[in-house]
């Protein structure tokens, strides 16, 4: 009985130790050598701009549904004064653009659009300031992948020709860690350039809005004239 028990175990034992080991994660990724490096510099270089640029867009984006109906009322009833105060102390691109508007009453509508348009156009540069560098992550990214792929083949090859007797398992062993900078410079790349597209998305709904919102201001300039 004993005999028997020790058999199992043993078998027991050895089964064990013959499981495959599963892959750390940050030890494949230590695998691809050097250029990792600057890959993880990109991806947190693209993960800064997105979340910093996401919060800007967003707080550009929230203006009060009756703010233009209420800016209306005091022009159309001649309270020029307290829409330029609401227009003042609302911070959003539309409210500085209706703002700029407001200042220039009085004027031709040509020179009021003309000056609403320029703080329009300073608005958006606002929006989308940095948003170059998530497009050149998107492409620098997969290069850098495909440079550290290309360098590792040439050190394995470099290998094979100065010894002359790697294994195939070697061989494949050297080439499956070199493609791991190839693969994680895609994601970074494809993750950047799905973040700069979202946020490109985003800054022209704002941007939608804020003409909207012009249009609507020289149709309440021009409506008592109507």
């Amino acid at each position: 009985m004993v005999f028997f028990l020790q058999i199992d175990t043993t078998h027991i034992v050895n089964a064990v130790a013959q499981q495959p080991q599963t892959t750390n994660l940050w030890n494949l990724l230590n695998k691809g050598g050097w250029i990792m490096y600057p890959l993880y510099l990109l991806l947190a270089v693209a993960i800064f701009v997105f979340f910093e640029r996401l919060i800007a867009i967003r707080k550009a984006s929230r203006i009060d549904a009756n703010f233009m109906h209420i800016i209306r009322d005091n022009i159309i009833t001649g309270n020029v004064t307290a829409a330029r105060n609401l227009a003042r102390n609302t911070d959003n691109p539309v409210a500085r653009i209706i703002d700029k508007g407001i200042q220039r009453i009085g004027k031709p509508i040509d020179a009021i659009e003309k000056s609403m348009e320029n703080v329009g156009k300073l608005e958006m540069y606002k929006m989308e300031r940095n948003l170059n560098i998530l497009s050149l992550i998107a492409g620098m990214a997969p290069m850098f992948g495909f440079l550290g792929t290309i360098v590792g083949m040439l050190q394995l090859f470099s290998a094979i020709a100065s010894t002359g007797e790697l294994e195939l398992g070697e061989i494949a062993g050297g080439i499956y860690t070199k493609m791991i900078t190839s693969a994680a410079g895609l994601i970074i790349g494809l993750l950047a350039y799905v973040g700069y597209n979202f946020l490109n998305t985003q800054v022209d709904k704002t941007a939608n809005r804020m003409e909207i919102a012009s249009a609507e201001f020289i149709d309440v300039l021009q409506e008592p004239t109507r």
